[in-house]
């Protein structure tokens, strides 16, 4: 039977369906606290390009949701480290194979328009940093003729600047370029080399890289497959220039550096040990040294990254061989207590917390093709997984970056 309407019917129903797809579009845009940037390192495309995921997690419920046309290419082979800019208008990939770094306009919808490409000094890029106006990458190789991965010889740090935005119409460049990488005024070379002590030529490869907020200090660690060792390297930082601390010695020792955090007033620095798993927490010193507090604590096998929320005294670290989250409260000396252990996806090895509500974890990944993500409760700091975790990603995910969806627009 065909149900009939007289016109005052219609208009009413139109009116009616009119509000509520308004009232969508609406809630759509009100409900996206966040776009998270997922890069998987598959090839893919006829280029061969990693490529990168984007998701918008609903502020109430904490899912993900892929945004329409994601995935991007990443424009380059094996995109391994991401970074966003402190305005969160860009974002940038490392491209391993490429020793590339790539520059992405976020537009308001989140999607990812390239700007430019520029090739890292060294050889093989794996980690980056954004501060104020300047990018930090670690290379595995310095730029050496003779470093290959059948002569492996020493890391290094760049350092690019940001460029403002400048020219018009078909010459105009948007802001956030990266401009020529500076000149480290110790050697004249456009990177800064590390060094074991008293060993110039030991392998000295670089595992990861942290910024302090407060900008005044950079702390990288790496692992001596010479001397079978790790270190923690410290610089102090000027115009976004470098200057190594403690005459270029390592300020700490670990066993084996795996990933690098620091809390949101630069008091305290935390670094995992993939070789022990174990987490060690130390105290920054007004010269940029480090004293280590008591522990160190536990985390679970080979633990991969970290990540410490700007907005509550917890610390989260992902553990690759384990499949978990290990989380930790912060006390006001620095020193961790553990909150619980969470289960993620298949060998997680990146996590970020959500810069707009800082109530949102979320860990790519690598053999599980996927993203977890976790809601945060403020009160206790445990985690719970939002609705429908894990969230499918492309091949290989190896790591994450997010931005707010209102400073986004």
């Amino acid at each position: 039977m065909r149900m009939k309407f007289n016109k005052s019917s219609q208009l009413l129903m139109v009116s009616a369906a009119s509000l509520l797809a308004a009232g969508l579009v609406t809630a759509c845009g009100t409900l996206t606290t966040d776009f998270v940037y997922v890069a998987s390192s598959r090839a893919a495309g006829p280029d061969n390009y990693g490529e990168i995921d984007v998701f918008e997690i609903n502020v109430v419920s904490g899912s993900m949701r892929q945004i329409p046309t994601s995935p991007f290419p990443s424009g380059g082979r094996n995109p391994v480290a991401e970074a966003v800019s402190s305005d969160y208008s860009n974002l940038y990939v490392v491209n391993q194979d490429d020793n590339t770094i790539v520059q992405f306009k976020i537009g308001p919808d989140g999607k990812l328009y390239p700007q430019n490409t520029v090739n890292t000094p060294g050889i093989y890029p794996l980690a980056v940093a954004v501060h104020g106006s300047n990018l930090y990458v670690l290379d595995t190789y310095q730029p050496l003729p003779t470093c290959s991965n059948a002569a492996p010889c020493p890391g290094s740090v760049a350092v690019f600047p940001l460029l403002a935005a400048s020219g018009t119409g078909s010459t105009a460049t948007a802001a956030g370029g990266l401009g020529t990488p500076l000149t480290n005024p110790a050697n004249g070379a456009k990177y800064w080399p590390l060094a074991a002590p008293g060993n110039p030529s030991n392998v000295v490869l670089p595992t990861a890289i942290n910024i302090l907020a407060s900008g005044s200090f950079a702390y990288v660690t790496a692992y001596d497959t010479t001397a079978g060792t790790g270190y923690i390297f410290g610089f102090s930082i000027a115009s976004g220039s470098l200057t190594a601390l403690n005459g270029g010695a390592p300020l700490a020792g670990v066993a084996h550096p795996s990933a690098i955090a620091s809390d949101s007033a630069s008091k305290y620095i935390y670094v995992t040990d993939a070789a022990t798993a174990k987490l060690y927490a130390y105290t920054i010193n007004s010269n940029g040294s480090l004293t280590q507090l008591a522990g160190p604590i536990p985390t679970g096998n080979q633990p991969s990254a970290i990540a410490a929320d700007p907005k509550h005294p917890y610390l989260y670290v992902a553990n690759a061989q384990d499949g978990t989250v290990s989380g930790y409260s912060i006390a006001s000396g620095g020193t961790l207590t553990s909150i619980g252990t969470y289960t993620a996806g298949v060998q997680p090895v990146a996590i970020g917390i959500d810069p707009s509500t800082n109530s949102f974890v979320f860990t790519a990944n690598f053999l599980g093709d996927n993203v977890s993500d976790f809601q945060l409760d403020a009160t206790s700091g445990a985690l719970v997984h939002a609705q429908r975790s894990p969230y499918k990603s492309n091949a290989q995910p190896t790591a994450v970056a997010a931005v707010p969806h209102k400073t986004s627009q």
